[in-house]
């Protein structure tokens, strides 16, 4: 008798906690389609069940099995906001600087095996919290547009053609290569037309020419979708052209899901459904905003609210259940192709273990990214590399050891940091290495003429002064609570570097200190006097976890600077348009007709390269295919790396057209005397131009080709080697989309 209770004890709790134990739904079994699977679950939901699947918390449904999942996490430069300690990579628009889509893509592997391994460790001891799942809002592709956008940081720059090459790179690498299984969910981000004001974005209304939006704002999102197969795209808080972009017929219908056959899920931004009625003022109330942005395809919201009337939506007629099955089974698709519903021992991924997280090759791989990601913005006189030699050196400023600024925002947490002070010191163990922040970033904390005057007589007696300086993520960023000179709601009101950093290496220049000015940044920042006047310019961005050592690299000489700008560098706050005006005409290198400071794609290095002239055809037919060649040799003494970059220009064609468009590029290594051949196999995409209607396609006419260190653009820096050759396409007008 006891046995008999013990065994109906042990049945009933093991009912309660496993209620399919004995059952054979066909969702469960892992050898069935997943289309199919996916259609027997979201059959057996309930319509209130459906509508709490559809917010980004997602409940677990007791009855048949199914966890809870909470579909935000973030991984922009490594698995970000978790408690586990992992491996950061410098932030976006620093890996975005190395240009290179090889290492992106090993980089984003990386990630998603610390990823992986978490969610693994994790979900075993029942945590299905934030930023523990596998769907990671990243990346971000928008286009830097405005250097003034405080979330510029985490885009790959202000180009399409190379924002889509490394956003496609990072997809691949993160979502893996299994067949059947995702080993993570990439999501491309904020579609569409988003760039700031941060204090404007739940509100603003944008309108851009058909030519704009298919010319600069919807490439990358197209080369994720089509190309890289990207499992998910979020929709901006923003309106376009006076409908919110999570309800906007023409990009959410006509372009995503119809033209460019999207399958995938559509998240919102955090708040945006909410948006629609509240700041928008575009429909009544929860309801209506509900229904309207499930009917244009977006399938979560990630909120609190919003969804949740969708029970009364579809009783009251204004959305079919049907709608709403739609929605679900996009998103229950992603869940079982992650190989949440299958036993561990068929999803290969399910194998990564805690061992991963900071592993020693992830560690190298932030240092190589990190290093490749160096820019040296000038280097008179071949000032650097600094000697190991040097007795005396003091590395000063509010960046040069600070661990919150080389980390930038949306960053997970590492074990160990490395600022540049401890990085120069470890450096340099026979010398003096002193640290003194003496000054903040942009307030003095006083008088500061007085201060000023009593560091530089401190600083006195070094051999050199590594001045690290910039701004910080702690100024620039999202939606921010900052309000200081240069500075509001996360944005940035001046492109000038801080007056009182200026005034600070305007004393020291005065005193005849040798000084190397390093920058940490998110973007662009107008050095106009420090270029003209400091010998040696780095600029280093948000580095990750081992910036400090890449930079100490790099100033003495143990790493060739590489690194390449992926923004323009601005002379001065005057060149810029209206921040908050979408309007590409002078703006970014492919529409701004002056002289900068820095051009896109611009880098220096400490040895020199040489570029012979131009191999192609001096004619191609419309629509076909061109090979393109180049020598390019070092013809320094020191072993280097050179981004060779392919960029068309357009003498023959009217009206708004690009000065100059990058359509290729390459990551070499050359040691001193070496030659290598790059080649380059432009397709008719690369080709085409973009007209008023928006339809991309070849017409005949003269292309001219130039090939080089950096972009052609008007600067007085010191000039890097370009070659140029002029070509005619011939023919009838060929149309690519």
């Amino acid at each position: 008798m006891k046995k008999l209770k013990l065994a109906l004890f042990i049945f009933i709790n093991v009912s309660c906690c496993f209620p399919l134990l004995g059952q054979n739904y066909p969702f469960q079994n892992p050898n069935l389609p997943i289309e199919e699977r996916v259609s027997d679950l979201v059959s057996k939901l309930t319509l209130e069940e459906k509508v709490l699947q559809m917010l980004n918390n997602a409940p677990a449904i007791e009855r048949l099995g199914i966890p809870s999942y909470n579909w935000w996490n973030e991984c922009l430069h490594g698995i970000g906001r978790t408690e586990y300690k992992v491996t950061v990579f410098p932030q976006a628009i620093g890996m975005a600087a190395a240009w290179d889509k090889n290492l992106m893509k090993d980089v984003a592997i990386a990630i998603s095996d610390e990823g992986r391994a978490i969610y693994n460790d994790a979900s075993s001891k029942g945590n299905r919290a934030i930023y523990h799942g596998l769907t990671y809002w990243t990346p971000n592709v928008n286009i830097f547009r405005d250097p003034r956008w405080g979330r510029g940081q985490e885009t790959y720059g202000e180009d399409p053609f190379l924002t889509g090459t490394l956003g496609k790179s990072f997809v691949i690498g993160l979502q893996g290569d299994d067949p059947k299984y995702l080993k993570a969910a990439a999501c491309a981000k904020h579609y569409a037309v988003h760039s700031g004001p941060e204090n404007t974005r739940h509100t603003f209304n944008t309108f851009v020419t058909t030519y704009d939006l298919w010319d600069t704002y919807l490439p990358a999102f197209r080369d994720l979708v089509e190309d890289a197969n990207v499992a998910g795209v979020m929709c901006a808080y923003n309106a376009y052209s006076g409908e919110p972009c999570c309800g906007n017929e023409q990009l959410m219908q006509q372009i995503l899901r119809e033209k460019w056959n999207f399958t995938g899920y559509v998240t919102s931004d955090c708040g945006a459904i909410d948006d629609f009625y509240r700041h928008h003022k575009t429909h009544p109330d929860a309801k209506y905003a509900a229904a309207d942005a499930v009917f244009h395809g977006t399938d979560i919201d990630c909120g609190n609210e919003a969804y949740k009337a969708l029970v009364d939506a579809v009783n009251t007629g204004l959305i079919s259940e049907a709608q709403i099955d739609v929605s679900l089974k996009r998103l229950f698709n992603i869940r079982f192709r992650l190989g949440m519903f299958d036993p561990a021992e068929n999803v290969q991924y399910s194998k990564l273990g805690l061992s991963v997280l900071e592993s020693q090759k992830h560690k190298d791989l932030a240092l190589k990214i990190t290093r490749e990601s160096i820019v040296l913005l000038k280097n008179e006189n071949n000032f650097l590399p600094l000697s190991k030699k040097l007795k005396k050196v003091a590395v000063i400023g509010p960046n040069a050891n600070n661990e919150v600024s080389v980390l930038g925002n949306y960053s997970g947490f590492p074990t160990e940091i490395v600022t540049p002070y401890e990085a120069i010191k470890a450096k340099l163990k026979n010398a003096e290495v002193t640290f003194e922040k003496g000054i903040d970033f942009v307030v003095p904390t006083g008088n500061s003429k007085d201060e000023i005057t009593a560091l530089v007589k401190r600083l006195k007696g070094n051999d050199i002064v590594v001045f690290v300086g910039g701004i910080s993520p702690e100024l620039e960023g999202e939606e921010m609570p900052v309000n200081i000179e240069g500075f509001t709601g996360g944005d940035r009101t001046s492109i000038k570097l801080p007056k009182i950093q200026t005034d600070l290496m305007k004393a020291l220049s005065a005193e005849n200190i040798p000084t190397v000015f390093v920058m940490m940044t998110g973007s662009a920042i107008a050095t106009e006097w420090e270029s003209q006047n400091i010998p040696a310019i780095l600029n280093a961005w948000y580095g990750g976890q081992d910036a400090g050592t890449a930079i100490a690299d790099v100033l003495f000489g143990d790493y060739n600077p590489s690194g390449k700008l992926p923004v323009t560098f601005y002379e001065k706050d005057s060149d810029l348009p209206a921040f908050n005006s979408y309007e590409m005409k002078n703006r970014t290198y492919r529409y701004f007709d002056g002289q900068v400071l820095y051009p896109f794609g611009y880098g220096l290095s400490y040895t020199k390269f040489e570029y012979a002239p131009i191999q192609m055809p001096s004619s191609v037919k419309a629509g076909d295919n061109v090979k393109v060649s180049v020598n390019v040799k070092n013809a320094g003494k020191t072993e280097g790396e050179e981004v060779v970059q392919l960029y068309i220009s357009y003498p023959d064609s009217k009206g708004q057209i690009p000065l100059q468009a990058l359509k290729g590029f390459e990551r070499i290594s050359l040691k001193a005397g070496e030659s290598k051949n790059v080649e380059f196999n432009l397709s008719p995409r690369e080709l085409g131009l973009v007209d008023d209607n928006g339809t991309l396609k070849i017409s005949a006419g003269k292309r001219k080709i130039t090939i080089g260190g950096t972009s052609p653009s008007k600067t007085n820096a010191k000039q890097l080697p370009i070659v140029d050759k002029t070509f005619e396409i011939i023919g009838n007008d060929f149309i690519i989309d």
